[in-house]
């Protein structure tokens, strides 16, 4: 016959390894709010030297404002989402912790915790597939975000070749005559 001590370690590891997904989750959410907060800052530095004199003289200064304005949305609804995500998953966690807790206290006073602990549990779970979702969006909001501004490069960088490409004309031109 099985021990039934073991039965609840068991039981009680169970919910510990979708706390540990949960927390790993937790922290690379974390580190990605923190991400976005700080290309916040970086386009609101870099939106006040366009705004300056010396900034609009810059080669495609109008359009990069345009596209840090069209960003910054974007930027919020990710915070927004990474937020609600973050929520969700310490949501998670604590129900997926109650659920431990809830088995390994029933197993102290000789008591099943019934349907409660499974309750909680796939709660739990449910919490974390939400958040996960949640990070997906986000995710694709951030790779648009990305890729708007590689194409601002890439014409910055076909400005800035038609410059040099011209200035090589010329330098071959005055070296035939």
């Amino acid at each position: 016959m099985a021990d039934p001590n073991l039965s609840v370690l068991t039981a009680m590891i169970t919910p510990a390894v979708l706390i540990g997904g949960g927390s790993t989750l937790l922290m690379s959410t974390s580190t990605r709010l923190g991400r976005a907060t700080d290309r916040v800052r970086q386009l609101t530095a870099r939106f006040k030297v366009l705004v300056s004199p010396q900034g609009q003289q810059e080669a495609l200064a109008r359009e990069e404002k345009q596209m840090i304005m069209r960003q910054l949305p974007r930027l919020a609804r990710r915070t927004r989402i990474i937020q609600g995500a973050m929520t969700a998953l310490y949501l998670a966690v604590a129900l997926l912790v109650l659920t431990s807790i809830l088995i390994g206290a029933g197993a102290l006073v000789g008591e099943t915790s019934g349907p409660a602990a499974v309750i909680l549990a796939l709660l739990g779970a449910a919490s974390l597939a939400y958040a996960a979702l949640l990070l997906s969006f986000e995710t694709r909001l951030s790779a648009r975000t990305t890729q708007e501004e590689m194409r601002f490069l890439l014409d910055l960088g076909q400005h800035y070749a038609g410059l040099y490409n011209g200035e090589t004309e010329r330098v071959g031109q005055a070296a035939n005559s």
